[in-house]
């Protein structure tokens, strides 16, 4: 899909809607060979590799798998941190130690989440990442990511510039993905590579 047009047109409702639905037609072995693969290449990645501790997130539906590479992680002796959505969209953060440490969690009407069941670091231990993995339904050549529109990690990010953090910031995607031009906003900050099933494109 190669929006490539003003910033404001397509709108990011649009985009989201467009590629959210691209995803709902994949199916459950796309999902699972991607994720696979996502696997393989972030593991490789040099900051993957030297970090001591990651902040990801676990992957629902149809998104870009992230379980294998949570449990590679923590094979690796890797301290994993996962969110925990608050109800003012901010996110708390746990520790992951396998698929047991999850709860999956609905909040109000939105699509069931897996967090962690066991006790909460509070929102600034995400400052304490080596490597922060941001979901995202597409990046464009710029690095700028669009999100799924809750905010959440935008005030991850401002968190993370507020304490002088400077983690590195990955988004894991399908190939389709990675595109021209998706609209950006002043405060948007780019991230430092995607990463697909078919390789890793590195913004700065």
């Amino acid at each position: 899909m190669p929006y490539d047009g003003p910033a404001d047109e397509p709108d990011k409702r649009t985009l989201r809607r467009d590629f959210l639905a691209a995803r709902n037609r994949l199916t459950p072995d796309d999902v699972r060979e991607a994720a696979d693969a996502l696997a393989g290449r972030a593991l490789g990645l040099p900051e993957v590799a030297g970090a001591r501790a990651v902040a990801a997130y676990v992957s629902v539906g149809a998104e870009p798998g992230t379980l294998a590479l949570l449990d590679a992680l923590r094979t690796r002796g890797v301290r994993v941190l996962l969110p925990a959505l608050l109800p003012d969209n901010d996110l708390d953060w746990g520790e992951y130690t396998g698929e047991d440490s999850l709860a999956r969690v609905r909040h109000g009407g939105r699509m069931e989440l897996f967090e962690p069941a066991g006790e909460r670091l509070g929102p600034d231990a995400v400052t304490r990442a080596d490597v922060v993995l941001l979901p995202g339904v597409a990046v464009d050549g710029r690095g700028l990511r669009l999100g799924r529109g809750g905010g959440s990690y935008d005030r991850v990010l401002a968190r993370l510039a507020a304490a002088g953090a400077r983690p590195a910031l990955l988004v894991l995607l399908y190939d389709r993905e990675v595109v021209a031009r998706v609209p950006a906003e002043p405060h948007d900050r780019p991230v430092d590579a995607v990463v697909t099933p078919s390789g890793v494109r590195r913004f700065r």
